[in-house]
């Protein structure tokens, strides 16, 4: 048996009786795992410690390193997180939609968990914990496998959530870590059908392009985020200032942080100065003409126009009027997250409508796109595709249904 087939084995043998766990027992399950985090806790920083030093002499991109780190603050919120997944209605065994048919069948739509999800991700080790957390809480057994830049905060943490396991009524089988570096797993899980219901890529786009494009398991697709905010010729750009800055500089490593920043003509000759001053001393601006004949920067070409940058880069680009801007952000956007700065109601509305992407903005930061700050505990990724689930994938997009049927002896004539 390969490898990942062990793996599956094992996630399959527990499927069921994860399935049908009570609430109780799932909630007691992440409330061991998160004692067990605190417990482990200066073995998973210093475990982390050894992935930062080799992504520094490897010369990761600070973003990137941003994206790698743990500390107390980051992993005192992922604790938060699951006790904030502790405390969400389980999403199980839930109807909302019971009705009688003409010959006396009653039909209820029941959820029920997917099955066995597989999930592929890059860098983030929190994301370890959040997709246990969320896969445990829907009722899913989960395959989990990181990049080999978080091998041992990984390591670390699988290790703490299967001691937290082991002091539960759940089997620690319902998560496994796939620890082999080669990639030549990640293509075997691409084909294990037989085991897993579901894959979900977690990362950039050259990692997300790979698994749509060569998975015979269901792909549930999460997106790149070259986001954009278009500041209209009605915005307070006081407001538009501190916005901008934000979505930019607080984390540049995460997929909703704003890569493009479009001006509208009419107050792009007060705004650009304004944004210049704020962000030039520590992000690279690129600009079109119009913004290279208003401020000082490096020449956006039309390949900037489609980058993820993740770093301290921002392309600015002036428009003519808010359907140039919409135009621009459909063109060009991942379908991810898009904002307005305006205090027009009507350009604000047509914004809202006519962008397409899973989460859209009126007068405050992309950063917001998160399962956390959506108030769903954590998330597995966000979600660009329209099919079956969009946005921040937290418990509620974890399940599928069924139907159960209640008769008295109907036959169908």
């Amino acid at each position: 048996m390969s490898y990942i087939s062990n793996k599956g084995s094992l996630l399959k043998r527990v499927e069921t009786e994860l399935s049908i766990a009570s609430t109780e027992d799932k909630n007691l399950a992440l409330k061991k795992v998160s004692e067990s985090l605190e417990e482990y806790r200066s073995y998973i920083l210093e475990s982390n410690r050894k992935d930062i030093e080799i992504a520094e002499k490897n010369n990761m991109k600070p973003g990137l390193i941003d994206r790698l780190k743990l500390d107390n603050d980051r992993l005192d919120g992922i604790i938060e997180g699951i006790n904030n997944i502790i405390e969400l209605p389980d999403p199980i065994w839930k109807s909302d939609k019971v009705w009688t048919i003409e010959n006396g069948l009653t039909i209820s739509k029941m959820t029920v968990p997917l099955g066995v999800i597989g999930i592929v991700y890059e860098s983030r080790p929190n994301v370890t914990v959040d997709a246990f957390s969320l896969a445990l809480k829907s009722g899913n057994c989960i395959m989990l496998r990181g990049s080999s830049s978080a091998i041992h905060s990984n390591k670390a943490l699988v290790k703490a959530i299967k001691e937290g396991l082991k002091a539960s009524n759940l089997s620690e089988e319902v998560v496994q870590f796939i620890e082999e570096k080669d990639r030549k797993y990640v293509n075997e899980m691409l084909k294990a059908n037989k085991y897993l219901d579901l894959i979900i890529p977690r990362g950039g786009k050259g990692l997300i392009d790979f698994i749509v494009e060569n998975s015979s398991v269901p792909v549930l697709e999460t997106g790149i985020g070259n986001c954009h905010i278009y500041v209209d010729e009605e915005a307070d750009l006081e407001k538009a200032l501190n916005i901008v800055n934000n979505a930019k500089t607080q984390r540049v490593g995460v997929c909703n942080a704003c890569e493009k920043l479009l001006v509208h003509e009419a107050v792009a000759d007060k705004f650009l100065p304004m944004i210049f001053e704020k962000l030039h001393k520590i992000v690279e601006i690129r600009g079109c003409k119009k913004t290279r004949e208003i401020i000082k920067v490096e020449e956006a070409k039309e390949s900037d126009w489609k980058e993820e940058y993740l770093d301290y880069i921002i392309a600015v680009k002036v428009v003519k009027d808010i359907d140039e801007g919409i135009e621009h952000v459909n063109t060009y956007g991942s379908k991810h997250s898009e904002a307005i700065i305006t205090e027009n109601l009507t350009n604000s509305q047509m914004f809202l409508r006519k962008v397409d992407a899973s989460a859209v903005y009126v007068n405050a930061s992309t950063r917001f796109t998160d399962g956390g700050e959506f108030g769903f505990g954590a998330e597995m990724g966000i979600s660009t595709q329209k099919i079956h689930a969009r946005g921040p994938v937290g418990l509620e997009q974890l399940v599928s249904y069924k139907y159960l049927v209640i008769g008295e002896g109907q036959i169908r004539k």
